[in-house]
């Protein structure tokens, strides 16, 4: 288990509860249960406590959590029958966005997502999560194809933002992301989206231009990182703190703003720590979001997305 740096007065009680028991496995005649079930008491009460109210700059570093599960996960767990469709037809394959046929719950649907990877070499592979122009031609490929088809479309976000190198801007960065995002409000099929970690900047706007957007409790959505607004404001990447609180980019204050519709509850401690129910949190909320839009016309689930993205933000101007 990856700790984070709020989380190091847990870590402790739950290593020397560890501790404990490791003892125990090396001596058969010690009796420990009694003190390590005490330790796992403390812990499960600090655990609650933590997690209670969390500021959003930690929710950012609980966002950003190397063990929560990924799209890849998701989709191994929720989808049957993943067809893998790669390449944007025109320079290559991105490996930081996945997609393909799949079905869900029998559905058959088109899945699109990003993928940060596991471990070093997947992270690496997976450019972090960070699309290039390439990555979002091909997202755009594959709505197209599920608008041919008649597919509902579902997403998964979770991106630091689309990468700002120099060749993914000489390849036009901005335009492809435009585009996406243009794709999204076009195409006459059902389109859910979930926000499953960061949802960063454009990079994720151009995934979740969708007529449902989800986001678990613990994961961010804005048009900045907390670092990256404070070195514009204030000059200084260490008032991330103050950044992340003007930012309201938690999934509570975005649903006061009308940006997002649903929150996902995650376990206690995030989705990190109980990775499968996190997944089948997210399992009943694209079914449920799937049901609400089901039966309806092309004209009316374009129009629904179209005046949802033109009136958002006005319940929190109005309040």
């Amino acid at each position: 288990m990856n700790y984070l740096e709020f989380e190091k007065p847990l870590a402790e009680i739950e290593g020397k509860a560890e501790e404990l028991r490791a003892m125990a496995r090396g001596n058969p005649g010690m009796d420990v249960a009694k003190e390590a079930e005490a330790l796992d008491k403390k812990a499960e009460v600090m655990l609650i406590d933590l997690y209670k109210d969390l500021s959003p700059w930690r929710k950012c570093q609980v966002a950003r959590h190397p063990d929560r599960p990924h799209c890849k996960d998701y989709i191994e767990a929720l989808f049957s029958d993943y067809t893998p469709l790669a390449g944007d037809r025109n320079f290559a394959e991105d490996h930081a966005v996945m997609g393909g046929l799949a079905r869900f719950n029998d559905l058959p649907v088109m899945v699109i997502g990003h993928e940060k990877g596991n471990d070093t070499k997947s992270r690496i592979e997976r450019n972090f999560g960070m699309a290039r122009p390439e990555g979002y031609r091909k997202a755009i490929r594959l709505m197209d194809l599920a608008n041919r088809f008649r597919l509902p479309v579902i997403t998964l976000v979770d991106t630091p933002g689309a990468y700002p190198g120099k060749g993914a801007e000489e390849r036009g960065q901005a335009e492809a992301i435009a585009r996406s995002t243009q794709k999204c409000l076009e195409i006459g099929v059902p389109l859910v989206s979930v926000i499953i970690g960061e949802g960063g900047s454009g990079g994720a706007v151009a995934f979740a231009t969708a007529n449902r957007v989800a986001m678990l409790e613990h994961s961010v959505y804005s048009v900045i990182s907390p670092e990256g607004c404070a070195s514009i404001l204030w000059k200084d990447a260490e008032k991330m703190r103050e950044a992340a609180e003007a930012l309201r980019l938690t999934a509570q204050d975005l649903q006061k703003l009308g940006v997002i519709d649903r929150i996902i509850k995650e376990p206690t401690g995030g989705a990190q720590r109980a990775p499968k129910d996190a997944i089948a949190a997210v399992g009943k909320a694209l079914e449920a979001m799937l049901k609400d839009l089901s039966g309806k016309k092309p004209e009316a689930l374009i129009r629904d997305r179209r005046t949802k993205f033109l009136d958002m933000g006005s319940k929190g101007l109005a309040a």
